[in-house]
């Protein structure tokens, strides 16, 4: 059973860097594709960034490709979403989510796999 953990949001300053973390568990394939998503009330998921679990391939949405980014320590079976020069509409619940197969889609519909999920507030 795949399991995702989201962990360290909270509330920062503009400007501030934050870097989140999603440790997965019963994952058994390196042909997979992990993802970050946002979501704030009243709009949609929308898709950050993507990495492949096995070779470390990434992308990035255009809209944070600037300031975000995406890395993961397959040792710890973790997976990071670092985020530079924060902004207050980056704002939103952060969710991280898997996949078996090695495309980097950022479209929610493709993952069944859900992690529950990080506030992330910026605000001064």
């Amino acid at each position: 059973q795949v399991q995702l953990v989201e962990s360290g949001g909270g509330l920062v300053q503009p400007g501030d860097s934050l870097r989140l973390s999603c440790v997965g568990s019963g994952i058994t394939s390196d042909l997979s594709t992990i993802a970050w998503f946002r979501q704030v009330p009243g709009k949609e998921r929308e898709g950050v960034a993507a990495i492949i679990r096995g070779d470390g391939s990434t992308t990035v949405a255009n809209s944070v490709a600037d300031r975000f980014f995406i890395s993961r320590n397959t040792a710890k079976n973790t997976v990071y979403l670092n985020m530079n020069n924060l902004k207050p509409e980056d704002t939103a619940v952060y969710y991280c989510a898997m996949k078996y197969g090695p495309q980097l889609y950022l479209m929610p519909e493709k993952y069944p796999h859900w992690g529950q999920g990080t506030q992330v507030t910026v605000s001064s």
